[in-house]
């Protein structure tokens, strides 16, 4: 027996077992986490070296850059060596270590996009305020909250899962180590565990959910107040991008884990993570920063500099 449990390793399925198709996802997915990592870093290196970027806005969005390099480098490094290597097993040790940095990113991301929605707010609806409101120490600390929280929240998930008992089956219909598949794998009582899961997994991520979307809101009823418009159309086509995001990612997370460990598929849902922990990621530098023209000056004026 090891940390309650007779296996000592998980088999990664991933999602193709065939050859050829998991050639074509390795490409794929390591074109996808190059642009992840190169759209996320470019974010961070321009809002810390360009003064004019020194604002709340563009301060989360390096944090939640940060917390994008992780959330996909917390699975798609590993899935990428499975499909090189046909050695599709972790080891148990490894996979709570996978599962603790996955959810630890994704509840970070959570909170962090709820932050940046009150920041939007407090900017378009309390301009006059906005300073007092987004103080450099205001920021430090909802920032350094969503990052304990996040951490703190994933670490309460996989203590639990540490004590649980795996003794039958090890194989795993996912292209990482999760809470829902690990449930129905293991054969101990996953009753409690599943109620943590809901009852924190529901603080996290619909308390997120509902800040952000009380914080849209009350945006969208400032902007139609906007005589303008040219104003009014800009303003919608930006909140228009940052929602779709947030309600796919949202929207797929809900779907996954605030609901009845019965209703979870191993083979059908596991698609839903490639979108919410690699796509998603990836798209947003493109979404809340590439396509601002702060940011498309900050990396001209690098390059000029350069």
């Amino acid at each position: 027996m090891e940390n309650g449990t007779s296996v000592t390793q998980f088999i990664l399925l991933g999602l193709s077992s065939h050859p050829t198709e998991q050639l074509i996802l390795s490409g794929v997915f390591s074109a996808v986490y190059l642009v992840a990592l190169v759209g996320n870093v470019l974010i961070i290196v321009l809002a810390s070296l360009d003064s004019r970027l020194h604002t709340p806005m563009y301060f989360f969005l390096g944090n939640l850059s940060m917390v994008d390099i992780g959330y996909t480098s917390s699975t798609v490094p590993k899935m990428l060596a499975n499909y090189l290597s046909q050695d599709m097993s972790i080891s148990w040790a490894g996979c709570l270590c996978q599962m603790f940095f996955f959810i630890s990113f994704g509840g970070v991301e959570c909170l962090l996009l709820g932050v940046m929605a009150y920041d939007r707010y407090a900017a378009i609806c309390h301009p006059l305020h906005y300073g007092l409101l987004m103080s450099q120490r205001a920021c430090a600390l909802l920032a350094a909250a969503a990052w304990a929280m996040g951490l703190a929240n994933s670490a309460v998930h996989t203590s639990l899962m540490s004590i649980l008992s795996f003794c039958r089956d090890n194989v795993l219909h996912h292209f990482f180590c999760d809470i829902p598949p690990l449930f129905q794998l293991s054969c101990s009582d996953t009753r409690l565990n599943q109620a943590i899961t809901f009852v924190l997994g529901g603080a996290v991520i619909l308390g997120s959910f509902l800040g952000t979307l009380v914080s849209y809101v009350h945006i969208v009823l400032a902007i139609l107040r906007i005589r303008s418009r040219a104003g009014r159309h800009k303003a919608f086509s930006t909140c228009a991008s940052h929602l779709t995001v947030v309600s796919l990612y949202f929207g797929t997370i809900i779907f996954t884990y605030i609901r009845p460990n019965a209703a979870y598929s191993q083979e059908q849902d596991r698609a839903l993570p490639v979108l919410y922990g690699i796509v998603i990621p990836t798209l947003n530098p493109i979404i809340y920063s590439l396509r601002n023209k702060e940011v498309k000056g900050a990396l001209q004026r690098a390059l000029a500099w350069s």
